[in-house]
């Protein structure tokens, strides 16, 4: 019988491979309290740095780099909150899908993502556990769901998906349920939808142009209430999930 090894100061060792027992807060840096994701239980991360002192304030800074496992995301989490709620791991792989699996599963993650309607939500950056989401976190959580994991955020998961659409103007014909729809400036990707059917789409959007939290408005005439009209404005691609994602090498 192997015996569980819990993360503590004691068993901290950098590159080390860890399961959370927990759902954690993950901040942008070591010093920061921006919000960039969450982590549910059951993620896997790696240690990539230990708490840094300030010497001269005599000040313990409670952070630590950390990569989550599932889509390579770099953050920082606090140690005190990691402490004897997470599990040591021997070793960790992505999980690998076909198409055909992948598309088996999309009224699975349809449903998902309508439950999450359903809760009372609002919009919350770096959100992804739940009941409050960011636009991307939701779209990742819900294929997460079933078992499929995508990039975090929205530009990089325009750049995972297989382009089905450039063109609004008859995009109609190409799209299918499960099919992501991103919307943006010319130059960068900032949102993100998931398509239910015939043009409508399920996303959380923030307070500004959006519904501060998770609804579903319509891409095509004659669905086209002011803030659908606003999205459909900042329209840039549709893509496809076909594959999940790889990790990078341990």
């Amino acid at each position: 019988m192997t015996l569980e090894v819990f993360l503590t100061k004691a068993s901290f060792v950098l590159g080390s491979l860890w399961k959370l027992r927990i759902n954690i807060d993950a901040f942008k840096s070591e010093d920061s309290d921006e919000l960039v994701t969450q982590a549910g239980i059951g993620r896997s991360f790696q240690l990539l740095d230990y708490l840094k002192i300030d010497f001269k304030n005599q000040i313990i800074i409670d952070r630590v780099k950390v990569r989550l496992l599932e889509d390579d995301y770099i953050c920082w989490l606090k140690f005190s909150e990691l402490t004897n709620n997470a599990s040591k791991l021997e070793s960790w792989e992505s999980e690998l899908l076909t198409e055909k699996a992948i598309i088996s599963r999309i009224p699975n993650i349809l449903s998902w993502a309508k439950v999450a309607k359903e809760n009372r939500n609002e919009y919350l950056w770096g959100g992804t556990i739940g009941p409050n989401f960011d636009c991307s976190g939701l779209v990742q959580s819900a294929f997460a769901s079933s078992g499929i994991w995508i990039p975090r955020d929205a530009y990089q998961q325009e750049k995972f998906c297989k382009i089905v659409a450039l063109d609004i103007e008859s995009i109609s014909e190409k799209l299918i349920p499960g099919d992501l729809l991103f919307f943006g400036s010319y130059e960068k990707c900032t949102h993100v939808g998931l398509h239910i059917e015939n043009g409508f789409y399920i996303h959380s959007s923030g307070v500004s142009n959006g519904h501060n939290g998770i609804e579903i408005d319509g891409l095509l005439p004659p669905n086209l209430g002011k803030i659908a009209s606003f999205y459909r404005s900042k329209f840039r691609s549709a893509g496809r999930v076909i594959s999940c994602y790889q990790s990078e090498k341990l």
